[in-house]
C-alpha cells in the first residue's frame, strides 16, 4: 500500500495541474467544483467553475438566487440536473447556517454521492474516505489486474473495497487528489504512455497485455434515438418559447416551439403535419425557410436528430397555445440548451433575414 500510494503521490507532486479548487480548503467551493465535474473534463469545467464563483462566490449567494439564473449560469455544461439539485441543496444548507462536516452529513446533500462526498471531505477536512470515479477504476483496474466489470453491483462493491484499502489514510486529500490526475494525465483511457509510467514495473495490466482492455464493463448503454424539428417563430420583433417540463431531457430549460416526430421527417412533411398547423395558432406565414437541416447531437443516452426551420408571421402579435412571446433581443436571458443555443447563433448570421 505504501509503495503505490507513495509512487503516486511522487508522480502526482511533478505533474500536478494548477486548478483553483486545490487551493482551498473551502467545502463550498470544493463541492461546486465537484459537481461541475461530474461528467465534465476539466478543461471545459474550469472556466464554467471560474464564471459559476464569480456570480455565486457563497452558499447564500447561491440559495438566494433564482433557478434561471443558475441554469443560464450552467448554460452549455450538460446534466443539468446537477445544477439544479446545487440550487436545492444550498438552500438546505443556507437554512442550517453552515456547511455539514461529516461524510453521513454531505452525503445526504441532494445530488452528492459516494465519490462527490468521498472528495469533499477528505479534500476539505481531510477525513480518510477514498475517492471512487472513472480515473481510480482505471487506475485500479489495470494496476492489480481486476477483470471484475466495474458497472455491476459486485464490481463497484469490490473496488471500493480496493481504494478504501489503498487509501494514504495519513494524507488522504493528497492522495486522493494524486490518484485521479494519474488517471486523467498518465493512465488514460486510450494509448497510455507506460513506458514512462512509474508503476511500470508492477502493473499487471502492463504485464499480461490486458491495458486496453481494462476497466471492464459488462453492459453497453441503450441509446434512443429521437426527432426533432424546432420551428424559430418570428413577429416582427417577437418570438416564442417554451419552458421544457419535468420527466425528459434539459428539464426546466427553455426552447423554441417543437415538434418530436418517431422518424426523420423532411420540410415538406412537416409543413403537412396537423401539429405545426396548431402550432401557429392561426396565424398567416408570410415565409419559411430552413436554417440548419440537421444537427446530431449525442447525449449520453439519447442521439437527438435536430432540425431548425424559421417562420416569419404576417401580423404581431399572435398569441401561439402555450408559449411565452418574448422580445428577440431578450432571448439572452433565458436559460437554454447547447442545441438550441448553436440553432439561435445560425439565425443571428449576418445572412439572416431581418
Amino acid at each position: 500500500m505504501n509503495f503505490f500510494a507513495d509512487k503516486i503521490i511522487g508522480w502526482y507532486e511533478e505533474n500536478k495541474r494548477d486548478l483553483p479548487w486545490r487551493n482551498t480548503k473551502d467545502p463550498y467551493k470544493i463541492w461546486i467544483s465537484e459537481i461541475i465535474l461530474q461528467q465534465t473534463r476539466v478543461v471545459q469545467g474550469y472556466d464554467y467553475y471560474c464564471r459559476f464563483m464569480e456570480h455565486f462566490p457563497d452558499v447564500d449567494t447561491l440559495a438566494r438566487a433564482s433557478e434561471d439564473e443558475v441554469m443560464k449560469c450552467w448554460q452549455g455544461l450538460g446534466y443539468y440536473s446537477r445544477a439544479r439539485n446545487l440550487h436545492a441543496a444550498a438552500k438546505v444548507i443556507a437554512e442550517k447556517g453552515s456547511f455539514p462536516t461529516t461524510y453521513e452529513e454531505v452525503r445526504a446533500l441532494k445530488g452528492v454521492g459516494d465519490y462527490t462526498a468521498a472528495a469533499i471531505c477528505s479534500f476539505a477536512y481531510d477525513l480518510p474516505y477514498a475517492v471512487v470515479d472513472g480515473n481510480v477504476y482505471r487506475v485500479l483496474s489495470r494496476w492489480m489486474g481486476v477483470e471484475e466489470p466495474i458497472d455491476t453491483g459486485a464490481g463497484k462493491k469490490l473496488f471500493a473495497s480496493l481504494a478504501g484499502e489503498m487509501l494514504d489514510k495519513n494524507r488522504p486529500a493528497l492522495y486522493n487528489q494524486a490518484i485521479m490526475d494519474f488517471g486523467a494525465l498518465q493512465c488514460v483511457p486510450s494509448s497510455p504512455s507506460c513506458l514512462f509510467c512509474p508503476l511500470a514495473d508492477s502493473c499487471v495490466a502492463l504485464q499480461k497485455n490486458w491495458v486496453d482492455r481494462l476497466p471492464r464493463k459488462e453492459r453497453k448503454t441503450k441509446v434512443l434515438d429521437r426527432y426533432f424539428s424546432y420551428i424559430y417563430v418570428r413577429a416582427g420583433a417577437y418570438t416564442y418559447i417554451k419552458k421544457r417540463a419535468a420527466g425528459d431531457i434539459w428539464q426546466n430549460l427553455y426552447e423554441f416551439p417543437l415538434i418530436e416526430t418517431a422518424k426523420e421527417v423532411g420540410e415538406e412533411e412537416l409543413l403537412s403535419l396537423p401539429e405545426f398547423q396548431a402550432l401557429l395558432g392561426g396565424g398567416e406565414m408570410e415565409s419559411f425557410r430552413v436554417v440548419c437541416p440537421e444537427i446530431k447531437h449525442v447525449l449520453s443516452h439519447r442521439v437527438i436528430h435536430a432540425r431548425c426551420y424559421e417562420v416569419v408571421l404576417k401580423e404581431e402579435p399572435v398569441a401561439l397555445p402555450g408559449y411565452q412571446q418574448i422580445p428577440i433581443d431578450d432571448f439572452h436571458n433565458f436559460p437554454v440548451s447547447r442545441l438550441i443555443s448553436r440553432f439561435f447563433s445560425l439565425l443571428l448570421k449576418p445572412n439572416h433575414k431581418k
